[in-house]
Parts: structure tokens; C-alpha cells; sequence
């Protein structure tokens, strides 16, 4: 049996592969080494997986948020061990996990598009190049936060539409302090901030909330996309929430630049599985 893992910031997707062809599924709640103790990851193991397992594990791929690190991928791998010391363990950080679902074993440039954002440079095998990634603070162009972000600034300043204005009050209906509150002093501000995201989806008809989008997908393909070799003659693909909701604006942005987009899912589970189905030999 081979089990495969994708972990994010709030939840894991896991598939669990049976030499037969069998296929289950699991969820557990998001694990990142950096924010959370390793009893997280153990507990979600013994408490949703072991009761799954009905044949010995040989093999694992652990993809995630926060494990480029030689420290943190040692912590995970020993937390499996204890559970299936007889397995092989690969741990890869969650662009690799892109690259795998969406490439598959074709060149290109895959691209992570959700509460945060990245791309990478794709050969085939494994990533050659990335545009340094500089969190939602910085950076993040194209992703949820960097969309509410710039959304919540307009709101505070009034530098939109009015009646939009309204109707974010209504649903939103926080004091300026309250909103920096949630910023600066609570925990997963950039959370909080692609949480608007579902509002300026059902918006989209608004010119305002149409152009927003379409900007910060325009600064994503210039400042990432379009800083890669000969990006114009691969294929780019894309994964996460944002790219797979607002997909029509995404491609519209792409095919203005001259950029051939291929691939757009909300997740990469599927496309590793399909990636480690070899493996079961």
C-alpha cells in the first residue's frame, strides 16, 4: 500500500493506493512544522489513517507547506516511521506537489494559486527554477490574499463603488479597527483576507470587482510567469482555489500576454495519484 499525502494550511487530502488498483481517501486538518507540533501530525495519523490501513505500508510521499527544510522533513519522517517502520518516505514541499500533479512528466511552468501563490519552472522531473515566493505581505500577486488585501484597502478608503461598498458592509459589517484588528493582532490574517474572495466572486458583473481580479492575475503573469525561459513555448498550468474559481478571468489574462494555459485544478490529489500509481510496482 502507498499513501499519499497533500497538506495545506487548513486541511490534508490523503489517498491511500492498494496493489489491486483500490483507491481510499481521508482528511485530516492542515499540518505546517513551522506553526504546529508534530503530536498534530501523529494524532491525525493514529486517530484517521491506522483505522484505514488494512495491508503493510511501503511506501509514503508526504507533500507540504513549511517542509523545504532538512529539519522539518527529518520530524516528519521519523513521526511516520513510528507508525510504518518498514516504509519508504519522500517528503516534498507543496510545489513539487504541483509540478507532479499538473505536469506530470512534462516540461512546464506549474503554478499554485490559492490563499497564497508560487510557480515554479518544470522539467520534467524536477523543479529548475523559482521566482522567489515573498508571502502575502510582499508579494503573493494573483492569490487570495493579495486579492482581499487590496479589496480591504479600496473598502477603508472608500475608493469603491458605493453601493458594492453596501453590500460588503452588510455582509462584512466591521469597524476600520476591527478589520486591522483581525490583520495585525489575530492568528492566519491572510486567511481572513482571501475570506473576501467569495464576495467579489459572486461580484463579478461589477466592472470594479472584474478588474480587480484581472489585475493582480496580470502582476502574477509578469512578475512569475513571465520571468521564466522560453515561458511562451511551454505549457502553464495551475492549482488552488483562486485559479479554479476565477479560471475564465485567469485564462482571459493569459491568452492577452500570448501565454498558453493548460491545466487549472483545485487541488493536486488526483494528479499525484495518477503521478504514484508507478510506484505500486
Amino acid at each position: 500500500m502507498i499513501l499519499i499525502a497533500d497538506s495545506g494550511g487548513s486541511k490534508t487530502d490523503w489517498r491511500l493506493l492498494e496493489t489491486d488498483g483500490t483507491i481510499d481517501q481521508a482528511g485530516t486538518p492542515g499540518f505546517n512544522p513551522y506553526y504546529q507540533p508534530i503530536e498534530d501530525l501523529k494524532r491525525n495519523v493514529h486517530e484517521v489513517l491506522l483505522p484505514k490501513i488494512k495491508h503493510p505500508v511501503t511506501k509514503i510521499f508526504f507533500y507540504g507547506a513549511g517542509v523545504s527544510s532538512t529539519k522539518n522533513q527529518l520530524t516528519i519522517k521519523s513521526a511516520f516511521l513510528e507508525f510504518f517502520p518498514e516504509a519508504q518516505i519522500e517528503i516534498g514541499w507543496d510545489l513539487l506537489a504541483a509540478a507532479r500533479a499538473l505536469c506530470g512528466h512534462e516540461p512546464g511552468i506549474a503554478c499554485i494559486m490559492g490563499t497564497g501563490s508560487n510557480s515554479c519552472l518544470y522539467d520534467g522531473e524536477t523543479i529548475v527554477d523559482n521566482v522567489a515566493n515573498l508571502g502575502w505581505i510582499l508579494a503573493d500577486e494573483g492569490s487570495g490574499a493579495n486579492i482581499g488585501r487590496k479589496f480591504l484597502v479600496d473598502y477603508l478608503r472608500d475608493l469603491m463603488p458605493e453601493g458594492l461598498r453596501k453590500q460588503f458592509h452588510e455582509r462584512f459589517p466591521l469597524s476600520r479597527e476591527e478589520f486591522l484588528e483581525k490583520i495585525y493582532q489575530q492568528e492566519r490574517p491572510s486567511a481572513f483576507l482571501a475570506s473576501f474572495t467569495k464576495f467579489i466572486f459572486q461580484h463579478l458583473k461589477e466592472p470594479y470587482c472584474y478588474q480587480l481580479v484581472y489585475s493582480s492575475f496580470a502582476e502574477f503573469y509578469e512578475n512569475n510567469v513571465m520571468k521564466y525561459e522560453n515561458y511562451k513555448t511551454l505549457k502553464v498550468h495551475f492549482t488552488g482555489s483562486i485559479s479554479f474559481y476565477f479560471s475564465d478571468i485567469l485564462r482571459q489574462v493569459a491568452a492577452d500576454k500570448g501565454i498558453a494555459v493548460k491545466n487549472i485544478l483545485e487541488g493536486p490529489i488526483a494528479g499525484l495519484t495518477l503521478f504514484h500509481q508507478k510506484d505500486l510496482n
